[in-house]
């Protein structure tokens, strides 16, 4: 019989999936769950040594005897510090030790009670990976727990192996010994994709094999979509790709999404049975949901950097290795392999969604603002580069914007998103226009980018303001705060014209349909720059207009 603490059943299943055959185990009582486990598993072979200090140079000459991973497990306290010896030699030897620390609950760290220390990360920088796993009390703590093991036992492996510490809080009773078997715990692999290397190829294979694959590509810059355009077409014909316009340099119109997500509501056939996941964020937070309810026989992360990141909450393997290279992997891949059926299903679904969004006229607001301004520069044959700001702004962008967007997506803040547009407008002020489409917020928090002696005359901005935080008039249940408007979106009532004229900027604004089409002309025509077009909405209407949209979907 096994412990009945979950963090510990989770971990031991994981060492034996990852095949782990010996552990150096020193005694305690706050371990002796662990300890406890370990003995226990027919699978691992456990050599007891009183002394920590020497038991982790034990271990250590086991590494080197078996070229193998090999734990070395400790109580609470002061034991763990007398591993750092023999975690700097295992470091700088490059020796794949898993070094396993019980923890006192971290609501009793520092409150004088017996064997606590500060335990989490006190052994870097002499280690690959530090994780605490957590007390699990949901699925949700459960899967970030299967996680953290996962992220620790393949980080072992780098460098021809490192040291990683993994460390356990472990709440009283300590000595219940119930649990008849193991979790079957999902096992996360990380593979390195090289042209030559025969498992990503085995990989894509597989792949392939699912009667539902999809392709989702996260934010790329367009450089690296450009240099895979035919890879992906090669991909389409077989598997349903799912692109924003963070990652598509394609000139055509945004895929609709969110649109067909809200057509196809909870129907199972829509559901994909593999996916890869190639990229950085996406916005859509409908998709991300919808992924995670998935129940995928193989989920694929592709991380340059070898990093985990589990989006969908289902990975199974992280391919180590730039998008280009796994794109042209799955790509050849995909020759021989017929259409699915799963693919002309979700191309009925765009093709459908995207006929009723030309037929959708929006209410006066935010969203006509951005369709206008699409459309114009298409009745205009314009070019030139896009760069959004986060929020309802990107959102817009990916309904109606036919080329790539620009959008600083990693982190997803309101800050710098019109210096990105300056600054990229600087350094191509030769080469091409530049159009930032940004809200009122964004825009006034960082109003000081336009106090700058290099502005450049081939940027342009769409400032759509409406008072405030538009957004958080389309989150359902805020309306019920007293403090939404003032307190949380930021209401406000001020305009960039004072600005524009400080800056010696071309200053046109709008607050009707009427003058939103005029004066767009005059945006695209000016012949000074830079210039900025202020679109004032109101937030309700341009709640409202979003609802209507999502509607007609519905």
């Amino acid at each position: 019989m096994y412990s009945n603490k979950e963090n510990v059943n989770i971990l031991t299943a994981l060492l034996v999936k990852g095949q782990i055959k010996k552990a150096v185990v020193c005694p305690g009582s706050r371990n002796s769950p662990i300890v406890h486990n370990l003995c226990t598993c027919p699978d691992i072979e456990c050599y007891p040594v009183t002394d920590e200090r020497s038991a982790g140079f034990v271990a250590l000459g086991m590494t080197l005897a078996d070229n193998e991973p090999v734990i070395v497990c400790v109580t609470s306290g002061s034991a763990l510090l007398n591993l750092a010896p023999a975690v700097a030699e295992a470091y700088y030897q490059n020796r794949p030790l898993i070094i396993i620390s019980a923890d006192r609950p971290a609501q009793w760290i520092d409150q004088k009670d017996g064997q606590t220390i500060q335990q989490h990360r006190a052994l870097e920088p002499n280690v690959r990976k530090s994780v605490t796993l957590p007390e699990p009390h949901n699925n949700e703590e459960r899967w970030y727990c299967n996680r953290l093991v996962n992220e620790a036992l393949n980080a072992v492996h780098i460098n021809d192996g490192s040291p990683v510490h993994i460390n356990i809080p472990i709440s009283e009773p300590l000595f219940e010994y119930n649990v008849p078997q193991l979790p079957d715990e999902r096992n996360i692999s990380l593979l390195p994709a090289t042209t030559n290397d025969i498992c990503v190829y085995e990989i894509a294979a597989k792949f392939f094999c699912g009667k539902k694959p999809m392709v989702v590509l996260g934010q790329m810059i367009p450089e690296v979509v450009g240099n895979s355009l035919e890879a992906i077409d090669a991909l389409k014909r077989v598997a349903v790709v799912i692109q924003e316009k963070l990652s598509d340099d394609d000139i055509k119109p945004a895929q609709p999404i969110d649109e067909v997500l809200k057509m196809i509501g909870e129907k199972e056939a829509y559901r994909p049975d593999n996916i890869i996941y190639i990229g950085g964020t996406i916005v859509s937070k409908q998709l991300r949901q919808f992924l995670r309810k998935c129940k995928c026989d193989m989920s694929i992360v592709v991380s340059e950097s070898g990093e985990f990141c589990d989006t969908f909450m289902h990975v199974t393997n992280i391919i180590q290795g730039t998008p280009e290279d796994v794109i042209g992997v799955f790509a050849n891949e995909s020759e021989d392999v017929k259409k699915k059926d799963f693919v002309t299903l979700w191309n009925k679904a765009f093709d459908k969604a995207l006929a009723i969004r030309k037929t959708i006229k929006p209410r006066f607001s935010q969203m006509l603002a951005v369709k206008a301004f699409h459309e114009k520069m298409r009745e205009e044959a314009l070019d030139g580069e896009f760069f959004y700001a986060n929020s309802s702004a990107v959102r817009l962008g990916n309904i109606f914007s036919d080329q790539y967007i620009y959008v600083n997506r990693g982190v997803n803040g309101i800050e710098g998103s019109l210096s990105t547009a300056v600054g990229y407008a600087i350094a191509q002020q030769e080469e091409e226009d530049v159009y930032c489409v940004i809200g009122d917020l964004s825009f006034f928090y960082d109003q000081n980018a336009l106090w700058n002696e290099s502005l450049s005359p081939n940027l342009s901005i769409l400032l759509l303001n409406n008072g405030g935080g538009g957004i958080f008039h389309q989150l359902p249940g805020l309306e019920r705060s007293p403090y939404r408007n003032n307190a949380i979106a930021a209401q406000h009532t001020s305009s960039a014209e004072g600005i524009c004229q400080t800056h010696d900027i071309v200053y046109l604004s709008a607050r009707n349909e009427k003058e939103l089409y005029e004066n767009l002309n005059k945006f695209f025509n000016s012949e000074e720059g830079p210039v900025l077009m202020e679109v004032f909405t109101n937030a309700e209407d341009d709640a409202q207009a979003v609802k209507d949209y999502d509607k007609a979907f519905k």
